[in-house]
């Protein structure tokens, strides 16, 4: 009985031997994104910038704006408000409205923005994590004219999944920020 057990095992360990089983590597999703084009802003407003192809612009009340990117589920909202004496008020909110994103964000990266010739002075704040907005703005010229945006995805937050096209978007924030000018 024991020589028809130790046959029976050798007999299974010969036929089991195979190739090593190698686990496979990570899968990166690779995400190819059309490289946009620029036009001037469409729509009267007391600002102009470069905006892209790709996008859609939707006129809001109030001079505001939102540039709608449909193939990524995702807009910048362009928000304006005249400056009447009340610019540090608007510095305060619209740091406010970034820093509620502190909740479900990793880290928050301010980076300040300066145009002397164009009188543009702003900063970007970049929000890691899965918070409710990726990227936040605010520019301004600091007499006359405030510039709040925000760019918000129309799913669920997951940073891992949307951030190939927050680095795509970011390179339009980015162009709207250099290439602003207030009209009056």
């Amino acid at each position: 009985m024991r020589k028809i057990l130790f046959v029976i095992t050798i007999f299974i360990l010969v036929l089991s031997c195979k190739d090593d089983v190698l686990p496979k590597p990570k899968a990166y999703l690779s995400l190819n994104y059309a490289p946009a084009d620029y036009s001037e802003l469409a729509v009267e407003r007391p600002y102009s910038f470069l905006v892209s192809d790709k996008a859609e612009l939707k006129e809001e009340k109030n001079n505001w704006l939102k540039i709608k990117y449909p193939k990524l589920k995702a807009s910048i909202d362009i928000t304006y408000r005249p400056v009447e004496g009340n610019l540090k008020e608007l510095l305060i909110e619209s740091e406010k409205l970034v820093y509620k994103h502190a909740v479900k964000a990793e880290q928050i990266v301010p980076k300040d923005y300066l145009n002397e010739s164009q009188h543009v002075y702003g900063s970007l704040y970049e929000i890691t994590g899965n918070a409710a907005s990726q990227i936040q703005f605010h520019i301004t010229d600091s007499t006359k004219n405030f510039i709040k945006g925000s760019l918000y995805f129309y799913t669920k937050p997951n940073y891992d999944s949307v951030l190939p096209a927050v680095a795509y978007i970011k390179k339009d924030i980015m162009k709207l920020m250099e290439t602003l000018k207030w009209e009056n």
